[in-house]
């Protein structure tokens, strides 16, 4: 069936024209003539049945439809120059799109991949931060690096590593002290991670301890922002070490007590079962199983 869709060459001088307010901006742009880009957008409106601009003798002016046409149009021109770039950039290399997690992705993933470069110089990994699972199916992605039980249907997971946080803070808040009791820590504005609502929760239950507050405080979605408040002197928040080794090196954080909230759930690699046989996932999943392994040896 053929689709109901006007010209591109009618949509790129409509979203220029649109952007410029200018027929004759739009022209020069795209080098075309002024003409050209008025018969563009003249059968771009006799296709639509829609007056885009309104014309005088001081020039165009977009109407309240084109306004909200040309906005719709160029996130779908935006979006198609994404994918044809990502296309172009794929020639010749076995590229993978991995969906990760921001602070992991940053913290612990990023200063790693140069050695996957060294060893792999043909695989490429693009990241980008998804702090939620989705459908693959749905998506470009060829994995993803989640936290959570690695229930995620149609796919096979590989347990990189759990998380384990503990209470850290800004120096300050200690004194003299090499650490704090768990009614200290109570006592404290406790920081809270959204996806981990229950976090503090279970760290205190685990004291055998019932804090009526240990729910309340202002919320923050990622560890990375948890750290800048903490840091800030904002509370005091439940981190995992591996995530702020730098913070922690140069004492712009402190552990503020050794326990460490245990769980059964960690950081996966998932990867859909339709890629499992790529050769570039493979040659990634097994160096990201030996960092991982390396890394919780240590």
């Amino acid at each position: 069936m053929r689709r109901k869709i006007p010209s591109t060459a009618a949509l790129i001088s409509f979203e220029a024209a649109a952007r410029h307010e200018s027929f004759t901006k739009a022209a020069h742009e795209l080098s075309l003539t002024q003409g050209a880009i008025c018969r563009q957008i003249a059968s771009l409106e006799a296709f639509l049945s829609v007056e885009l601009f309104r014309r005088s003798k001081r020039g165009v002016k977009l109407t309240e439809a084109g306004l909200s046409y040309s906005r719709r149009v160029a996130t779908q021109l935006d979006a198609v120059e994404r994918d044809t770039l990502s296309v172009m950039g794929q020639q010749g290399a076995n590229t993978i799109e991995l969906a990760v997690v921001p602070t992991f992705g940053t913290q612990w993933l990023l200063p790693r991949l140069k050695d996957l470069q060294l060893k792999h110089p043909d695989v490429t990994v693009n990241l980008t931060n998804r702090t939620r699972p989705f459908l693959f199916a749905d998506t470009d992605f060829d994995a993803a690096i989640y936290f959570g039980d690695a229930d995620w249907s149609g796919t096979s997971s590989y347990r990189l590593m759990g998380e384990n946080p503990v209470p850290v803070c800004h120096p300050s808040f200690l004194g003299q002290q090499q650490s704090l009791s768990s009614q200290a820590l109570a006592d404290l504005p406790l920081l809270q991670q959204t996806t981990r609502p229950y976090a503090w929760r279970q760290w205190f239950n685990a004291q055998d301890m019932n804090v009526p507050r240990d729910m309340t405080g202002p919320r923050y979605e990622l560890f990375s922002m948890l750290a800048q408040a903490a840091m800030h002197r904002m509370g005091v928040a439940l981190i995992p070490p591996f995530l702020i080794q730098r913070e922690l090196a140069e004492k712009r954080l402190v552990i503020a007590h050794e326990h460490s909230l245990q769980s059964n759930k960690g950081y996966y690699l998932i990867i859909p079962e339709r890629k499992i046989e790529s050769a570039s996932l493979h040659a990634f999943r097994d160096w990201l199983l030996k960092q991982a392994a390396g890394y919780s040896a240590l």
